[in-house]
């Protein structure tokens, strides 16, 4: 696997090796042993995996105090990719990175504790996969607008995105919840 570091350095873009021919493909999605080496030495202790329309905007979330760190990859259609640095100390503090991940493109991303992650649907469908550092906990959860102008975010909606009930009352950047 190629890793990169994108432009918040703690953030990772992978790009798995594929090998094809005519009957189709294989590709390693997760070695532990390599990650570990080079991005970050974690514990994965849950998938999930979840399927959204064209349109639909997802985030931004996270998790207080019990932060998740999260690898992901889309295996059906395209999704544009967001995370949010919102480690106080961070030189790249409010700060975020956006990359297209697709079936097609295979590429995945590591999306740190500490960050608050979301995603556009760009194709008619997309699943998305993700392995998470920490268990979900609704008790926990948060999330900050999407749209928050402080952010600044160049998300490449073509029209109003379809969001959640949380998703459209998110909380401001200046008044959510930081890791200090």
């Amino acid at each position: 696997m190629e890793y990169t570091e994108l432009e918040i350095p703690d953030v990772v873009l992978i790009e798995p090796k594929v090998f094809g021919d005519h009957r189709g493909f294989f590709m390693e999605t997760f070695r532990e042993d390599e990650f570990n080496e080079k991005v970050q030495d974690v514990r994965f202790v849950q998938d999930n995996h979840s399927m959204s329309g064209k349109g639909i905007l997802r985030g931004l979330h996270y998790q207080i105090k019990r932060p998740q760190g999260k690898l992901v990859r889309v295996i059906e259609g395209e999704v544009f990719d967001v995370v949010v640095d919102i480690r106080k100390p961070s030189l790249y503090f409010g700060q975020w990175v956006g990359v297209t991940l697709s079936a097609e493109n295979r590429k995945m991303l590591w999306v740190p504790p500490g960050f608050a992650h979301g995603f556009y649907v760009l194709s008619d469908s997309a699943q998305f996969i993700y392995k998470c550092t920490d268990y979900y906990a609704p008790e926990l959860e948060r999330c900050m607008l999407w749209s928050d102008e402080t952010i600044g975010i160049k998300w490449p909606v073509t029209a109003s995105p379809v969001l959640s009930a949380k998703d459209q009352n998110g909380t401001l950047f200046k008044d959510a919840e930081v890791f200090e």
